[in-house]
């Protein structure tokens, strides 16, 4: 079961992790934290929130860097 709760978490992460900015580092930014938040959440169900924020932040900032704002436009972010 808990396996099957992070596979849906990482999975709708992905989705958010495009979020916010139209420059390639504002989304890389924007994702790397949406992604390290919902990798501490989703690592501290399985015991290892640390390493979840890891994975969770890299993969956000990986997919905030090479998706374009076209793909998924959540608006300006807040640091502008």
């Amino acid at each position: 079961m808990k396996r099957i709760l992070l596979a849906t978490t990482f999975s709708l992460s992905l989705v958010a992790l495009a979020a916010c900015g139209s420059s390639t580092s504002d989304r890389a930014l924007s994702g790397g934290a949406i992604g390290a938040g919902v990798g501490l959440a989703g690592g501290a169900l399985v015991g290892a929130p640390l390493a979840g924020a890891a994975i969770g932040g890299a993969a956000g900032a990986a997919t905030g860097a090479v998706t374009d704002e076209d793909d998924l436009d959540l608006g300006e972010p807040i640091w502008e």
